[in-house]
């Protein structure tokens, strides 16, 4: 067995001593644009993080992508396949279009790393390559098997990759996942809201709005009322948001509108939670007579709860970061949804493991340089842990 004490603070040195290449390589990645809704943008980057992960003792492939950007799976180039194996799950895309980074605030400064994509998520991609490498150069082999899938459209819901999260995790004996921790304090993430897309689509009927508009019957005018009942379905004791982003309709300033449409996200902190506002949307009914209402709905992630197997696996986190000298503490139900929402009910699972930072989809986007060492330290620390949470 391991002493993870001593091995902690081996693999913390080693890194520390790398921190310089750390922020080289997040430097590249950055300028590597990856939009997720430009596909064959991802390339560039995903052919740096496969020439680094080549050095660590793996072997990838590209996984081509369907509709999207290609992803990246990596794999011990020698392991026992009938072994066990543990999942690290990121991704390369951003929100950012390209060009982005030509006139953003890029580099280092007072100790942060600024750019974008740098906290979400390249800093985290570039952890996991270097926890791996510290592995192979000191001679630590995990006994159960990292396999690293770097995915190019989580920030568009995984739309593709999903398939591959969900056939990776079935099989995994943990996840971790490479999202940035929250806040200052780098809390590590043990559950998610869900997140699901409803469009709301309200038909009347077209008229001349100076002739004879009496005869029409405004699609706006309902959906008006709609939205303000969508709103009302908000429920803060329970968690619920429910936002209407965009609306859109009428074919024009002189006719009363037959279609108007909402765009609506919502988010729950559990399946019964999720049901009960699906529910209420499905049940909207027009009020206005000649008017219809249809709804569509798209699941984009399910709630990842605080389940026993994902707190077993942060407090296995919290010991092996005291081991390093860090103190890292459990965050709060996030709003917003990643790829653990995938892997949660089929695997342990614990995010937040990536780089510490702010800024996120934010002009100020950066991550703290010097704790880049410390974040990969422990997730090495973890991929060596020879035993895991019971399902």
């Amino acid at each position: 067995m391991i002493d993870t004490t001593a091995a902690g603070l081996e693999i913390l040195d080693w890194l520390r001593e790398r921190e310089e290449q750390m922020t080289r390589l997040l430097g590249r990645l950055v300028v590597a644009e990856s939009p997720s809704l430009v596909p064959g943008s991802e390339t560039a980057a995903l052919e740096l993080l496969t020439d680094e992960l080549e050095r660590t003792g793996m072997r990838t492939r590209v996984v081509a992508g369907h509709g999207t950007g290609d992803h990246l799976f990596a794999r011990p180039r020698v392991r026992r396949w009938s072994g066990p194996y543990q999942l690290i799950l990121g991704h390369v895309d951003t929100v950012w279009p390209l060009g982005t980074v030509r006139r953003a605030r890029t580099g280092r400064e007072n100790g942060r790393f600024y750019g974008p994509g740098t906290c979400d998520m390249k800093g985290g991609l570039v952890q996991a390559v270097f926890a791996l490498a510290a592995l192979h150069e000191l001679g630590f082999e995990p006994a159960v098997a990292p396999v690293l899938l770097v995915n190019s459209d989580e920030e568009i819901g995984s739309i593709d990759s999903a398939r591959y999260i969900r056939l990776l995790a079935g099989g995994a004996a943990r996840a971790f996942v490479l999202e940035p921790p929250s806040g200052p304090a780098g809390l590590l993430k043990t559950r998610r809201k869900g997140v699901e897309c409803f469009e709301v689509v309200v038909t009347g009927r077209a008229a001349h709005a100076g002739t004879n508009p009496e005869e029409g019957v405004s699609a706006i005018l309902e959906l008006s009322r709609v939205v303000q009942e969508l709103f009302a379905l908000n429920d803060d004791s329970n968690g619920v948001t429910v936002n209407v982003g965009t609306i859109d309709g009428g074919l024009g300033a002189n006719v009363v509108a037959p279609e108007a449409t909402a765009l609506v996200d919502v988010r729950a902190p559990n399946e019964s939670a999720a049901t009960t506002v699906a529910y209420a949307i499905r049940s909207l009914a027009p009020a206005k007579c000649g008017t219809t209402i249809t709804i569509r709905t798209d699941v984009g992630r399910p709630p990842m709860p605080a389940t026993d197997r994902n707190r077993a696996l942060f407090r296995r986190a919290q010991r092996l970061a005291g081991n390093l000298g860090l103190q890292v503490e459990e965050a709060p139900l996030v709003g917003g949804a990643s790829d653990a929402n995938l892997t949660t009910g089929l695997t342990a699972t614990l995010d937040g493991l990536g780089a510490v930072g702010d800024g996120a989809h934010a002009a100020d986007e950066h991550v703290v340089v010097s704790a880049l060492p410390q974040r990969a330290a422990l997730l090495a620390l973890l991929l060596l842990e020879d035993t895991f949470p019971n399902p």
